[in-house]
Order: structure tokens, then sequence, then C-alpha cells
């Protein structure tokens, strides 16, 4: 044994071959934290020391490879000083170049998943063999920073500028042949094939049929770019990313000036290039947040994960109501692989679900996504039904008909008939209560809501909400299923709205007192979404439909009268009245035309502004008031994000990072701001109250702080407690 540690060990296979086999022990699988690089540092000292070694090959004793470094380690590490973690870099490339400059060849025999920091150790090898079903790529982009150790130098020599900026920038993951097309791995093979095929590559390059000096030499010197090439190749991506990735998100622009700095230089001077804007970007709030968002992230999914390992199989569900909610439901349960039943009253309601699936699932191989025989495969997954003939064989039932408490309790009493008495029974309802609902079924224990976003295929959040009488086996099972569909869950009690329509309804109250003191509702819009919405207030109530708002909005101020009922009309009702209901009908507080594609585009409209000006004149307003920038953010913001701080106070959700969370993913609140609470966080506790006090001054109980979150401002005391303090705040 040349070298045994917690996470890694080196042997000499009896040839000459130093085999380094990552295997981090009491983890299910391998990451790059600081211990692991002190034993990789260790390792590769003992390997130059070792005498006779003909060859290295690194390999991974876990299913995935190296998932990347330790993301938990990034708030205390990126707390410290720019250059701090300019020297961190340094010292780590000087280990990945000691890998890279051994006296004899070296290959990574990548079996799974080798992302971030993982990838980038491949890339110190002269040689990379990847498995058939192993995913490789650089994600950084994603949290804010760019690739650090090697990534931004080594990629661009091996696949070219345009691959590199294209894996890097956008952060994606790439398939295996992918990666062989591109440049960055020499060949893929069959699992079982996979170290014979690293082993037999060394043989050919100590035996001078494989080059690996000058491989080495490619890796060390300038890319091979003229200038009009380079401009070409930089120019042009920063344009086309830039676009992409807006002006909220610097790292994917700063990662191509990292490339095109260090294109004419050697591979240390480019390093330095890279560690220097890797150190500035981990200063940046926007990295904070998009790494607690993925913690977040990650928290979420222990938690379903421990659901999951509680659950009963769901193999064949259905779905109550067909039309585009039920179709949409239908549709992502068979596209990941469960049956399902699509159940109606009427052959045109199930012909509306089953368009609706075959419009996504059409769209999936025009992208080249999905193949013809898996659309048929997928499409024969969705049994459309107008009775409940075989319904006794279904695990769980989704309801989703229309959001009327009556009609969804008399389906959900009438299909508990129909079923085995363990069969779990879910209601997709965006406000009626699962206490009430469950008072109509006779096994309420089996019964929890289940409240998917719309459009279904898109939106990951699926709140499972748990009534007075929800069993645990019931949310268990409502949970996996949820995940099984690709979603993202998360458990919350019973209250008016659950947690995101009750969080949003205080900012779209914010919203309305604005629009009432004259505040152009396009400006407003204008400015949310610079703010990093990607929609403003009207926009998304139009996009929601003026009826669903009216009708939301109703349970709110009958739950939170105090808070959410109003005595005045507003400008979401006195649009309802006027029969402009949003997208749904071509008219809200915008006109709606088609555009090239036949998808609704907005469109200024004088007579949405026209019904706004008589709500101001109602509410007995001079004149318009001016509204600065920040006056408008405070006042949307303000209600929102004290509303998620009662449901954390009130047991609805049971985490900040629950909280966050949902917000991201079920309204797409901005995720490089972190998410609610984290904004409050950013912003000082004790700065927010005083912000909220005055304006609860002016506009009443809408902002008023509560006392847990003044007693919170009083101590010094934040929602994250265990993060370092975000730099910029």
């Amino acid at each position: 044994m040349i070298y045994q540690g917690n996470a890694l060990s080196v042997a000499n296979n009896g040839d000459g071959v130093a085999i380094l086999t990552l295997d981090l022990q009491g983890e299910s699988i391998n990451k790059l934290s600081s211990a692991v690089i002190r034993e990789l540092q260790d390792a590769i000292k003992n390997i130059q020391a070792e005498q006779g070694l003909r060859g290295l090959m690194i390999k991974s004793a876990k299913d995935a490879f190296i998932v990347g470094a330790d993301i938990t380690e990034f708030h205390g590490m990126f707390a410290k000083d720019e250059a701090f973690l300019f020297d961190m870099n340094q010292e780590i490339h000087a280990l990945f170049n000691a890998i890279e400059d051994l006296p004899f060849p070296s290959v990574t025999a990548i079996n799974g998943l080798a992302l971030g920091g993982g990838c980038e150790l491949t890339l110190t090898t002269d040689f990379r063999v990847m498995a058939e079903k192993a995913q490789i790529g650089l994600p950084e982009t994603k949290l804010g920073i760019v690739p650090g150790w090697g990534g931004c130098v080594r990629l661009p020599r091996l696949a070219g500028a345009d691959n590199a900026i294209e894996w890097i920038a956008g952060g994606t993951q790439n398939k295996a042949d992918a990666a062989l097309k591109n440049g960055v791995v020499d060949a893929v093979v069959p699992l079982e094939r996979l170290e014979a095929a690293a082993l037999d590559m060394l043989t050919k390059a100590n035996a001078g049929e494989l080059n690996y000096q000058v491989r080495r030499e490619e890796k060390r010197g300038p890319l091979k770019l003229n200038a009009i090439e380079q401009m070409m190749a930089f120019e042009t991506a920063k344009g086309y990313v830039a676009g992409k990735a807006g002006p909220h998100y610097p790292a994917p622009i700063e990662a191509i000036k990292v490339i095109q700095k260090g294109a004419g230089e050697s591979r240390e001077r480019a390093q330095a290039i890279e560690a220097k804007a890797f150190a500035k970007l981990a200063k940046t709030d926007v990295c904070f947040n998009l790494v607690g968002l993925f913690l977040n992230d990650q928290l979420v999914k222990k938690k379903g994960s421990k659901y999951e390992k509680q659950a009963m199989a769901v193999e064949q569900t259905a779905v109550l109501g067909a039309g585009i909610m039920g179709g949409g439901i239908a549709y992502q349960s068979a596209y990941k692989g469960t049956p399902i039943f699509m159940k109606d009253i009427k052959d045109k309601a199930i012909e509306l679900g089953l368009k609706e699936a075959r419009k996504l699932l059409s769209k999936q191989v025009e992208r080249g996504k999905l193949t013809t025989e898996k659309l048929a495969e997928t499409l024969s997954n969705i049994r459309p039904t107008l009775s409940y003939g075989d319904f006794g064989e279904v695990d769980l039932v989704v309801e989703a008909v229309v959001e009327n408490p009556k009609i969804k309790g008399g389906v959900l009493a009438e299909v508990e008939k129909q079923v085995d008495e363990k069969t779990i029974l879910t209601s997709n309802t965006s406000t009626i209560s699962i206490t009430q609902l469950a008072q109509n079924l006779t096994r309420p224990e089996n019964f929890c809501g289940m409240h998917f976003f719309n459009p279904v295929h898109k939106m990951p959040l699926v709140e499972v909400i748990r009534g007075e009488k929800s069993g645990d086996a019931a949310i268990a099972a409502t949970v996996a299923y949820a995940r099984k569909m690709g979603k993202t869950p998360i458990v919350v009690n019973d209250c008016p709205g659950f947690l995101v329509n009750r969080i949003l309804f205080p900012y779209f109250g914010g919203f309305s007192l604005l629009v009432e003191q004259g505040a152009d509702f396009e400006r407003v819009d204008k400015v949310m979404e610079k703010f990093g919405w990607p929609m403003g207030p009207a926009y998304l109530l139009d996009v929601v439909g003026m009826d669903t708002a009216v009708h939301a909005n109703e349970v709110m101020a009958e739950g939170f009268p105090e808070r959410m009922a109003r005595d005045s009309k507003t400008a979401i009702q006195v649009m309802f009245e006027n029969d402009r209901l949003g997208q749904k009908n071509g008219k809200g507080f915008y006109g709606y035309e088609e555009d090239r594609k036949g998808k609704p585009k907005k469109v200024s409209d004088d007579q949405a502004h026209d019904l706004v000006k008589q709500v101001v004149a109602e509410n007995h307003v001079a004149k318009n008031q001016e509204f600065s920038d920040e006056e408008i953010i405070a006042r949307m913001m303000v209600p929102l994000c004290l509303e998620t701080v009662r449901c954390l106070e009130d047991d609805i959700v049971g985490t900040p990072a629950e909280a966050d969370i949902a917000l991201i993913y079920g309204i797409g609140f901005p995720p490089f701001r972190g998410g609610a609470l984290r904004y409050i966080d950013a912003q000082g506790v004790a700065e927010f109250v005083a912000l909220a006090d005055r304006l609860s001054a002016e506009l009443g109980p809408l902002y008023a702080p509560t006392d847990k979150l003044r007693e919170m401002a009083e101590k010094g005391e934040r929602f994250y407690a265990s993060d370092a303090q975000s730099t910029q705040a």
C-alpha cells in the first residue's frame, strides 16, 4: 500500500501502476472537502516518492466518481478575504499540476458523475475513459462562481474555446457521447470494461503508441487561436451568454473573460487569472445566496428522502378531472414512469387532457429529448376513462376538479367508495382547507393535499398539505409520488392558501395599495422585473387569471381579515368585473396578441389604464403619487416577507430553508436573492423591522412586524443563524 487515508487509498497493482481509489468513508458519494484535499496532497507526495512506478490510474469505489467540492464548507470559507481564497486556489493548482506533471502517464476511469472539482481532477490526467452512463460537467456558474481548480484553463485547451464556453457558462452536465465528441474524454466503454480500458491506455502510452507528453504540452501552453479567432469566439459568446444569464448573474460572463484573458498565457499564469476571478465572485451576495439555495435544496431533498423510505409503493395512480391541469398531471406521471388513469365525466374533457399530454410529449420529440417510441410508450401509460372500473388497483388518486369545496367534497366522497381501503386520496387545491374537505370522508387519515403549480410540467414545486387528520402514511406516499414525478415536495400544514399562496397574496395586496395611490402598474412591473422577478405583479395576475385571484383573495380575506380584507374596491376586482380576466380571454392589465409562435404577447392597453384611473379616483387620490424604485420594492416585498415570517412562526412550514425553496420553486422568487428569509437576513432583521414599522404607520396591519420578529431584531438574531454574514448586505 502506497497510501491509506479516510477518503482515498493508493496501491501498486503489481505492474507498476499506482491505483488511486476514491472512497470517502461514511458517505454515499465522493466529494472534495478540505480534509479530502489534504489527503490527496499526502497521497501525491507518496506517489512521487515511490520507486518503479510506470503509471497512475484514478478511479472511484462509489457509484459516482466525484460530485464536486464540499459545498457545505463554502459559506464559512467564502467569508474569508479575497487574498485567502486566491492562495487557497493556488495551493490546489499546485497539487493538480503535480498530478499533471508526474514522470509517467496518467488516466482517469470515470464511472459516474464527475462534476465541478471532480471534473477538474479528471482534466489533470493525460487520458480519460468514461462509462457509457456517466456524466461530466462544471456547474460552478450555477453557484455564482467560476471553476477555480483549472477548469477554465484545461477544458478550453482540450475541447476548444467554443465547447468550453458552452460547458462552463451553461453549467451543464454532459453525457459521455458529448464528452467524447468534444474531445474531453478519449474513450467511452461499458462500465464493466472501464478499468481494463483505462489500464490499456497506460500500457499503450508506455509503449509509445499514445503520446502523453504532447497532451501535456497542449494543456500547459497557450490556447491555439489567432487574434481574429479569439475575438470571434469570445465576443460573440459574451453577447449571447449575457442575454441568457441576465444582469443579476455575473459568473457566466466572468467565466468567458477568464478563458479569454488566459488564452494567450502559460498554464500557471492562466491559473492565477482564474484564481483571482474565483476569489472576487466568491465574495458576492449572488454567490452567497446561490450557495444558500443549494444547501436549502439539499435539506429539502433529505427530508423528502426520509418520507420516501417510510412510504408504501405507488405503482398505479389516477387523476380525477381531465382538462389542462389533469392532462398536465397525467403527462408528468406517465413521462416519469408511473401509469395513471385519467377520469372525467365528459368525453370532451378527456380529449382535452389527452391533447395536453400529446402536445407536451410532441415538444419533447421536437427537441430531441424523446423518441417517437418513448412518446407512444408514455401515452400508453395514460388510460382515459369515464368510469371507476379499475380504481380498485389504484394506489394514489389526485383529485383535480374545479376549485369548489362542494364539488371537490362530493367527488372525493364518491371515489373513496371505489378504491381500496389503503388507497391514498389527495386534492390538488390551491386554497380550500384540507381539514374541511376531509369531513366528507370515512378514512380522513388517508387524505392530504397535493397542490401542483401551473404549468405542471415546468413548475418544480408540489405542496403536500397535512390536514388535521392526515396520517403519516398518506403524507409519506404523496411525497414519494411527487419525487417520482420529478418534483420537489414540501410538506406544509393546513391554513387558508397553505404556504405559497398565503405568502403571494400580501404581495398582491401591496401592489393593489400602490396602484390605488396612483402608481403606474406598468412601471411597478418594470421595477419588480429589474429587481429579479420573472414577471411583474400586474403581468403575473394576468397569467394567474383575475377570476382565480379574486376567488383566492376572498379565501385569504376570510382567513386573515385584519391584514388581507379590504373595504375599498381593488384594481384586481375592477378588472374582474369588466371581464378582463388576463391571458385566458386576451385582456387584463394588458392586452394580448399572438406572437409568431402563437404565444400570447402582452401589449399596453388604454382601457386597462382608464379602469385603474377610476380606482384611483374612488380612493380620492387627487393626483398620482410619485414613488421611487426603492419605495416600490419596499412596498411590494415587505408584506411578502412578513407573511413568510408568520408562516414559519405559525408552524405552517417547518424551516426557513423550506419556506425559501417553496417561494423560489413555486412563484419564481429571484434565486440570486436566496428567498424571503435570506432577503430579510441580508438587510438585517433590525433594519427590516424599522422599515416595516415606517410603512405600517401609514399603510396598516399588512406591513406590521410580528412580536417575535421584533424580539429577533432586539437580540441581533438571524433566520439562518449558522451562515457567515453576507458580505455586502
